[in-house]
């Protein structure tokens, strides 16, 4: 394995973090003092923390950093803020998008795999208050399914993420025909997100016919995904049934995704060939892509915001360095 989590740091991360959490863009390496904060990014960034194995004392604060940042952002209702200014001011009111689905995940996640026992109680606090309310998007239910499930493989009998399971509804998904096993017309973004969910959840139910349909759906993006041998996944503006050739801006959340749901398939059904993709989608930073460019800086860490056309967005923000050190923690935990 030519570069692995083990060479990679969390440096840039660290460089991004501000007094309040994580700052979401960057000129370059340099962070953008003025453009704030979002739950999304530090919802990410607390997952990969907790996933390290062997996080070294530098790092371990920004596990408290961000669990409160997120704390802070839930209303009592349970949904939850988005975007903070630089001033640590709340921009936006609270509401169901996609970072309150990113919030349950990173709060169920963490009540199972933060390193101190104080930050697994103030995030089983928090997936609760949460679990107040659900959103009726479905990206945003996906991402709270993993939270969920996550809590309910370690825990089984926490009713409140049960509830979210249940209510999440993702067996009821209508795939829109047998050439197009996809609830929606056109892929968007995070998209294997879906299938993970979809199996995480008939996991967690001991439902295995749906887990064989996140299955199908995973099999069904990864091959829509690919061109020859590598990754060339939906762009910015999404995918289209009818679409062919490859297009830019693509973004490395799309290889994260595909990673975890890889690894995830993996850990149900042991078929090496989801080990593949898990490294497929590693390969796409090291330069197996449309343009044949490396995707992060080896000297910062950070990784780069999109590729496009004529090579990557060399700014380093956060979404993407997240997105680049998760799947390369996905790569590093499943060796070929």
């Amino acid at each position: 394995m030519s570069v692995t989590a083990a060479r990679l740091s969390f440096n840039h991360l660290l460089r991004l973090n501000s007094k309040f959490g994580l700052q979401e863009h960057s000129l370059l390496c340099d962070p953008r003092i003025d453009e704030g904060h979002c739950v999304d990014d530090v919802a990410r960034a607390l997952i990969i923390l907790c996933r390290e194995p062997e996080l070294i004392d530098t790092y371990k604060p920004m596990i408290d950093l961000y669990i409160g940042f997120i704390l802070a952002a839930i209303a009592e209702s349970g949904q939850c803020h988005n975007r903070m200014n630089s001033d640590g001011q709340w921009t936006d009111l609270p509401t169901v998008g996609d970072w309150w689905g990113r919030a349950v995940w990173a709060m169920g996640f963490a009540v199972v795999h933060a390193p101190e026992q104080t930050q697994r109680e103030q995030a089983l606090n928090g997936f609760k208050k949460l679990a107040r309310t659900r959103s009726p998007h479905l990206h945003a239910r996906s991402f709270a399914v993993l939270g969920a499930g996550e809590l309910l493989l370690q825990f089984p009998e926490e009713q409140s993420a049960q509830k979210i399971i249940q209510d999440a509804q993702l067996g009821a998904l209508n795939l829109i025909n047998d050439s197009w096993l996809w609830p929606e017309e056109r892929l968007r973004y995070s998209n294997a997100t879906i299938p993970e969910a979809v199996m995480l959840a008939g996991r967690v139910m001991d439902n295995q016919s749906l887990v064989e349909n996140g299955l199908a759906m995973l099999d069904f993006l990864i091959n829509i995904e690919t061109r020859d041998s590598y990754f060339s996944v939906t762009p910015v503006g999404g995918r289209g049934m009818h679409s062919a050739d490859s297009e830019f801006d693509q973004q490395p959340i799309e290889l994260a995704s595909i990673a975890d749901a890889s690894a995830r398939a993996y850990s149900f059904t042991h078929n090496p060939s989801y080990i593949d993709e898990t490294h497929r989608a590693w390969d796409w930073f090291l330069g197996a892509n449309d343009v044949g460019v490396q995707m992060f800086d080896p000297l910062t860490h950070g990784g780069y915001d999109g590729l496009q056309e004529l090579g990557p967005n060399l700014n380093q923000g956060a979404e993407s360095t997240i997105s680049m050190l998760s799947t390369a923690q996905q790569a590093y935990l499943l060796p070929r």
